[in-house]
């Protein structure tokens, strides 16, 4: 299913509003959110983000509460408008693929045209299925499949609802993290080629980095920040499981040569090469994910060193925190951001500020390979 195929789904932005109070615990929040691409609700556990999502869903009401998908209201307590789960346009994908075990899987996509009323060319399943590299897995029984081949044949049933809105509950949460890395591509493509939004719920970090065009961090029930993953996340790393080593970076890179003889590969950067200690040798373009602790900063271009990838860029943002650590918001050659995360004696003993131009350091077997 492309763009084309989804573009009769799109209805314009979401306004979300809830208020709704449980011991312990308050959700409030107030939210325009766009009508397409990976709106990523992140924050750690208890925060709010699966309230949210249920909200949003129907499965929990807001007695206030007030949901338009573009120019359909799904709630309007103002109004007397609640509109049930089962009469919402919405895809949901949980961490339990929870895929029907006595249908296999073509019969449990079978099932999500069923309820769309819909054959398989109108809902463009073939096209969907080569996507999210399923349909060699038609006639697979669920218990046969792998957890990341499971969740792909969850996430093409939603689609094939037809929804409005896709909204995904920490769908890689149950996967270990070869599986996860599987999946990831997978959710990179139907972020770049459906058209409709998706609403995806969090609290890894390099889930939020990858997929997300936007994060809404969430803490006690409130929304603490919004915006780009690499805008927010290190302002909010106290919230992030793992602290520091929570916050990440992805850059998109073109892959220019395999070193046989070392097995590396080396890729093309605008602000620099970077080197990869694996040889890959069936992509063309990667994108590769590093630990804001894994970036070192220089203020001149080190030399006689073992680091292979040294970055150009210019200090955009600096947000020193209150214990250690200093996390340094980088603007590379070619428009990249990039994080990196050091002490701020480091920050002080270097005198780095703001509109410095500097280097940044990655070694290359810091760099996940699996990830890419």
């Amino acid at each position: 299913m492309g763009a084309a195929g989804t573009a009769a789904m799109a209805n314009g932005a979401i306004a979300a509003r809830f208020r709704l109070a449980y011991p312990g615990f308050a959700l409030d929040i107030d939210l325009e959110l766009p009508g397409r691409g990976v709106t990523a609700l992140f924050g750690p556990s208890g925060s709010g983000k699966t309230t949210a999502l249920r909200c949003i869903a129907g499965l929990a009401r807001a007695p206030d509460g007030l949901l338009k998908i573009g120019g359909d209201v799904w709630q309007d307590e103002a109004r007397g408008v609640f509109v049930p789960t089962h009469r919402r346009a919405l895809g949901m994908v949980f961490q339990d693929a929870s895929l029907f075990s006595h249908l296999t899987v073509k019969g449990n996509l079978d099932y999500g045209m069923t309820r769309a009323r819909v054959t398989a060319a109108e809902a463009g399943r073939d096209a969907l299925c080569e996507m999210l590299d399923i349909a060699a897995l038609a006639e697979r029984w669920p218990d046969t499949l792998s957890g990341g081949e499971r969740q792909r044949v969850a996430i093409a049933r939603a689609l094939l609802t037809r929804p409005q809105l896709l909204l995904m509950d920490e769908p890689l949460a149950s996967l270990d993290v070869a599986r996860r890395l599987d999946v990831l591509p997978y959710l990179e493509r139907l972020r770049d080629e459906l058209d409709i939004p998706i609403i995806y719920v969090s609290h890894a970090p390099e889930e939020v980095t990858r997929i997300a065009d936007e994060a809404v961090v969430l803490d006690r029930g409130r929304v603490v920040a919004r915006g780009a993953p690499l805008d927010v996340l290190p302002s909010a790393s106290r919230l992030v499981e793992g602290g520091r080593f929570g916050v990440v970076n992805a850059l998109k890179a073109r892959v220019v040569a395999v070193d046989e003889a070392y097995g590396v590969t080396r890729l093309a950067h605008p602000a620099g090469e970077i080197l990869i200690a694996a040889r890959l040798t069936t992509q063309r373009e990667a994108r590769v994910v590093m630990r804001a602790t894994d970036v070192a900063l220089a203020t001149a271009e080190p030399r006689d060193t073992s680091v292979r990838t040294i970055l150009r860029g210019r200090i955009e943002k600096i947000d020193a925190t209150e214990s250690a650590l200093a996390f340094v918001t980088l603007t590379l050659i070619g428009g990249d951001r990039l994080v990196s995360a050091i002490t701020r004696l480091a920050l002080d003993e270097l005198r780095l500020t703001v509109g410095a131009d500097v280097f940044a350091l990655v070694k290359s077997v810091a760099l996940d390979e699996r990830g890419l």
